[in-house]
């Protein structure tokens, strides 16, 4: 099989190849996000493009400094047209869940591999989420109970966990939800070796 390298820090996405058999290496990509996300968003481009984007960077400079399949994945959150960051601090974690409250939004995941400094391949998944309208007990006990996780996940929720209570309805797919494309993922490791046939 070859060598996999997931240009990630994020333990949901960890997670999700882990729980696949997926073998693989997670390197840091050392990618100035906010930087790009900036001169995206400056320049009039979406939500979608942001993740496309961050995904595609990530996996391009991870592969430029090791012989491997890089990986490369970004999730961003769009409400009524807005990006919605991932919060600093508590309070803007309850800000950000207070102004997705009764409404529904997108979380676009995008995937990317990349060799030697070039994407080979890449996918995108967007789910729509309906988050209810809970209370505003419901959301200090909630807030409590999940601390310093809910920050770091965009919109301040983790599906997989409690975070699963704040929603009506979703539509799209779980993996993606979490952040990992994971089936058009696997399609495409098989294809190129990292995966048995």
């Amino acid at each position: 099989m070859r060598r996999l390298i997931l240009a990630s820090t994020s333990t949901a996405r960890a997670a999700i190849l882990e729980g696949a058999g997926v073998t693989f290496e997670a390197i840091v990509p050392g990618v100035d996000e906010g930087e790009i996300k900036a001169r995206l968003v400056g320049e009039g481009h979406g939500p979608l493009v942001v993740a496309r984007t961050l995904a595609a960077r990530k996996a391009v400079v991870v592969s430029q400094r090791y012989n491997a399949l890089v990986a490369g994945a970004d999730q961003t959150l769009e409400c009524e047209g807005a990006l919605i960051d991932k919060a600093a601090s508590a309070e803007e974690a309850r800000q950000s869940l207070l102004r997705l409250r009764g409404r529904g939004h997108f979380l676009h995941c995008a995937v990317a591999l990349a060799e030697a400094g070039e994407v080979v391949w890449s996918a995108h998944e967007t789910a729509q989420m309906f988050m209810r309208d809970f209370s505003e007990a419901f959301l200090a006990d909630y807030l409590a109970r999940e601390g310093e996780r809910l920050l770091t996940t965009v919109g301040g929720y983790r599906l997989e966990g409690e975070g699963a209570q704040l929603f009506e309805r979703i539509e799209g797919d779980y993996f993606a939800i979490l952040g990992l494309p994971l089936l058009p993922l696997l399609g495409a490791l098989r294809a190129r070796g990292a995966l048995a046939t």
